[in-house]
């Protein structure tokens, strides 16, 4: 691991960097004149060659496009989605001149614990670790960050903890950080009910189903997170391949019972977790973006336009985007992507 990144102090001077520059909180930037489009070539039915490498605590799986030279983006997925999200912004970045890295989360695809003693938690803290931890094995210093669902959780996560690491952020749905205090809180019915399947993972049954049914039940999410997306069986069986990693229902069922304080953390996040729970304030510059047919739970952008300091511009989109935006709508978000690369 790189000498500038691993030392602990590092990281608490970076949580406090964030949390000082979100006291510093000032208007919010108007939108600047978009670049040239770059050219999406939509379509694309692969994504790679995965590569490998050992990250903190694991062997992970990822894709990279573009010139080692160029400026670094790290584009993260979701649940239940994997890499392929990118399969066509990817591709565009790189020739548009990035260096481009897509991994699999913990959990999914080629990526695999080192040890079998690591606790297979899918604690979003953790999550972001790994991100930094393997920016850290590629040697990357500081990149641009872009991500949806989990991925933007992760990229909001490391905005705060790890603000030099992070240049800039595309994040789908606004601001993500979340704590276990904040999801004991009970929500209106109707926003319950669109939590139904947390409420499931939160018991054996739930657990079970899932590791029994996982592919049809991902494709179920699928069908109602993006009611518009007519994506057929090939689009997604390729992600739901991702989905066979040996730790995948670990993973997902811890995330989603850490939320609601059932399953606990690792106590060596605990003063991250301290300072996550504050919801500070986002200092990096960010572009938020919104399908307008998002059938996943997703806060207004209204409520989180306040958690960034820095420049900020939201971006919704038409055209019955659902919630996997960049497989959605790739040229919407490779344009984001380059447009806060250049802030």
């Amino acid at each position: 691991m790189s000498q500038a990144i691993n030392p602990q102090r590092r990281r608490f001077l970076g949580i406090a960097g964030g949390i000082l520059a979100a006291s510093r909180f000032g208007l919010i930037g108007s939108a600047r004149a978009q670049s040239a489009s770059p050219v999406v070539k939509a379509g694309h039915t692969t994504i790679g060659p995965v590569k490998q490498i050992k990250a903190g605590v694991l062997d992970t799986g990822y894709v990279e496009m573009g010139p080692a030279s160029g400026p670094a983006v790290v584009l993260l997925h979701g649940w239940p989605y994997d890499i392929h999200s990118y399969a066509d912004v990817a591709p565009a970045l790189a020739e548009a001149g990035y260096r481009v890295i897509v991994p699999h989360l913990r959990g999914y695809g080629s990526t695999r614990f080192l040890s079998s003693d690591t606790k297979r938690s899918g604690q979003p803290v953790a999550v972001a670790a790994d991100i930094i931890a393997l920016m850290d094995a590629l040697k990357i210093e500081k990149a641009v960050l872009g991500g949806y669902d989990w991925g933007a959780r992760t990229a909001n996560i490391m905005a705060v903890l790890w603000p030099e690491r992070c240049k800039a952020m595309v994040s789908v749905s606004g601001y993500l950080i979340g704590s276990q205090a904040a999801g004991k809180m009970p929500l209106p019915p109707k926003a319950e009910l669109q939590w139904w399947y947390q409420f499931y993972f939160a018991t054996e049954r739930g657990r079970e189903g899932y590791a029994k049914n996982r592919h049809d039940f991902n494709k179920l999410i699928w069908q109602l997170a993006s009611p518009q997306w007519k994506f057929d069986d090939a689009t997604y069986d390729r992600s739901a391949a991702a989905f066979e990693n040996p730790d995948h229902v670990d993973i997902v069922i811890h995330n989603y019972r850490w939320r609601l304080g059932l399953a606990e953390g690792e106590a060596k996040y605990d003063a991250f977790e301290k300072a996550l729970a504050q919801a500070p304030v986002i200092a990096i510059p960010t572009i938020t973006m919104e399908g307008d047919a998002n059938g996943a739970p997703h806060p207004e952008p209204a409520a989180y336009a306040k958690k960034f300091s820095g420049h900020y511009e939201h971006r919704q989109l038409p055209g019955s985007i659902g919630h996997n935006l960049p497989q959605e709508a790739p040229q919407a978000f490779t344009q984001a992507i380059i447009d806060v690369s250049k802030i």
